[in-house]
């Protein structure tokens, strides 16, 4: 008898919770989904730093890394950019110091163009996969998002044009 109840509360438990969650937004579940991970990942990695196991603790804090979200950037897109960023730095082409950025406008030559868009000038490169390259990081930098990142998006434009007018 007891198995029969205790399969009709769990019946009634996964019904309330699959209508909850029916009726969430996904952006909700989402964000529920990944601060649940970040929080079980983060506990494990110290019980098994605290157990001593230390090389099994370092994927779950990598993990959690690549969950957490920052102003809607994960670490890693931070990472990425934060290359993309240094890379334009060292060649003279961005600054932070916005009385600078006007005399930075010059063209770009089709080396930096392959690296900003962290493109394989030796492999066979499409218009298309040029598109693709520059959307991913549009979809980082873009103004919209972020109206710091104004003078970097003018950069990763001309970057894709440079590349565009080389294919042709």
């Amino acid at each position: 008898m007891n198995i029969i109840i205790y399969a009709f509360v769990i019946f009634v438990i996964s019904y309330l919770l699959l209508r909850i969650i029916a009726s969430a937004s996904t952006k909700k579940i989402s964000k529920f989904v990944r601060i649940l991970i970040f929080i079980i990942s983060i506990i494990l990695a110290i019980l098994l730093a605290l157990g001593g196991r230390f090389l099994f603790s370092l994927p779950l804090i990598l993990l959690s890394l690549g969950i957490l979200k920052l102003k809607g950037l994960t670490v890693w897109q931070m990472i990425g950019l934060f290359r993309l960023i240094q890379t334009l730095r060292n060649s003279g082409r961005f600054t932070f110091n916005q009385s600078n950025n006007v005399n930075n406008f010059s063209s770009i030559s089709l080396d930096e163009a392959y690296k900003i868009l962290n493109l394989d000038p030796s492999k066979n490169i499409t218009k298309e996969d040029v598109q693709k390259a520059h959307t991913k990081i549009q979809k980082k930098i873009h103004p919209d998002i972020s109206p710091e990142t104004a003078r970097l998006s003018a950069i990763v434009n001309e970057a894709k044009e440079v590349i565009i007018k080389d294919l042709k």
